[in-house]
């Protein structure tokens, strides 16, 4: 097995691993909506899950581990993927901040302000800035 090989498989299974941690989000209540599924839908498609994954995952999503990332930049990373996704794909609205704002405290904010940052993460990503900005701009906000 090569390094690249080595790295592809780390990565296709962090994207996994985020993706059944996202799924776990969504089964909170105990089903998944139809925007819910909308949402997976579009984001098995960016991280790169296969039909078969997919399925899989849904199927048994609490066998995979949540791993929120550890360092609140890769947090802010995650976030800004999300949140930009919502924003390109518009499909921007209550419920969609909802799922957002749940897939928020699982990657680690903190319930007290997880609405205000969604909030600034969303109308940051409308107003079109890179992650250095968007990254530099929450954090300034939680200070």
């Amino acid at each position: 097995m090569s390094f690249s090989d080595l790295f592809d498989s780390g990565f296709k299974k962090r994207n996994e691993d985020h993706f059944a941690a996202i799924v776990r989000v969504a089964m909170d209540d105990g089903i998944i909506s139809e925007e819910e599924q909308a949402f997976l839908d579009r984001l098995a498609r960016k991280l790169d899950v296969t039909e078969t994954e997919y399925k899989q995952i849904l199927k048994d999503y609490k066998s995979h581990p949540i791993n929120p990332p550890t360092s609140y930049d890769r947090r802010l990373e995650r976030l800004y993927d999300l949140a930009r996704m919502v924003y390109v794909d518009h499909i921007k609205g209550d419920h969609e901040e909802i799922v957002l704002r749940k897939i928020a405290i699982g990657l680690g904010f903190s319930t007290e302000n997880v609405k205000y940052v969604v909030d600034k993460a969303l109308t940051l990503v409308s107003n079109g800035v890179d992650l250095d900005t968007f990254t530099e701009e929450i954090k300034t906000m939680n200070r």
